[in-house]
């Protein structure tokens, strides 16, 4: 009977991705949105790379680890809509068990790294803001690249490491009500012990997405009270403009994380888990240039800078 559920648990060799099944208009209407914010985020992120590599004044921490926010957000996008927007095209999409799962691991691991990538950014405005005059001292060349690494590092431990110690067991289940290969609905098929994959779950959730929150949180609190001190008017609202940028996305961002994985699963969430799903691997990614472009002046000088030189 053993050999039989060991045989029974192995047999999925593809996943029947349901999202949408025999709603044609509703999957024709999310292929073209996810279509626009693919594009649009590809555009807004591959400009930032640009701007930031051929405009020397550029070329500090700060706009360092923007550059790498952007090559993250233009990975996650691709990790996740291309193939989703095939899956709205075709009535019955199915995807190989490796390819499903290939899919699901990286958008994940993407996902981690930018939660501690963000903390990494909200680090380095702490110090250019209360350590102005060590600044290029604490935050050297060597320093940023080594911080970067490190969030590849931490999210591969943290997220891919214990899937690949323990992968989940599927018992032949293998329609996924998603049109993506997304982790939460992945994981309502699982066969084996779900109150331990539960668990697995919640803290690989806390420790990827709570503890760098609140890092953040404290940095920027201790970043407040350090402009508190500042005597000048002027020098204040220039160091808040220096953040605003980067807690602006860090809100949007964390707020949509949160409530996509440490929100409790339920069998009414499915449809609204699809639009979070969009929302976090397109939509956050493609507002991220946006937002920086628009609140910073350094950014827009730039690529005015740009334009001019084509002119």
């Amino acid at each position: 009977m053993g050999v039989l559920e060991e045989l029974n648990e192995t047999e999925i060799t593809e996943f029947v991705l349901m999202g949408f099944a025999g709603q044609s208009k509703i999957r024709m209407g999310f292929a073209t949105l996810m279509a626009f914010v693919y594009l649009v985020s590809i555009l807004g992120n591959g400009l930032i790379i640009i701007v930031v590599v051929t405009d020397p004044r550029l070329h500090n921490p700060m706009y360092f680890f923007l550059c790498n926010l952007a090559i993250i957000d233009i990975c996650l996008s691709t990790s996740a809509f291309p193939q989703s927007i095939v899956n709205c095209l075709v009535e019955r999409p199915t995807m190989t068990f490796a390819r499903c799962y290939t899919q699901m691991y990286v958008s994940v691991y993407l996902g981690a790294t930018e939660c501690f990538l963000l903390a990494v950014m909200a680090y380095d405005r702490y110090v250019a803001i209360s350590k102005p005059l060590r600044y290029t001292i604490i935050m050297s060349w060597r320093v940023c690249i080594l911080l970067s690494a490190v969030t590849l590092t931490v999210a591969f431990l943290f997220v891919i490491v214990p899937c690949v110690a323990k992968p989940a067991r599927f018992c032949g289940h293998n329609k996924v009500d998603h049109f993506a290969c997304e982790l939460r609905a992945l994981m309502k098929l699982v066969c084996s012990d779900m109150v331990m994959n539960q668990l697995t779950m919640y803290f690989t959730s806390s420790v990827t997405v709570l503890f760098p929150f609140a890092f953040i949180l404290f940095s920027y609190l201790c970043i407040i009270v350090a402009i508190l001190r500042i005597h000048s008017a002027g020098g204040r609202l220039k160091a808040f403009s220096t953040c605003g940028s980067h807690l602006v996305v860090v809100l949007i961002f964390y707020g949509i994380s949160i409530a996509t994985f440490i929100k409790p699963q339920s069998k009414d969430s499915q449809d609204a888990d699809k639009i979070m799903y969009i929302i976090n691997a397109g939509v956050v990614p493609m507002f991220n240039p946006l937002i920086y472009t628009l609140r910073n002046q350094e950014v827009k000088a730039a690529l005015n800078r740009i334009r001019e030189k084509k002119l």
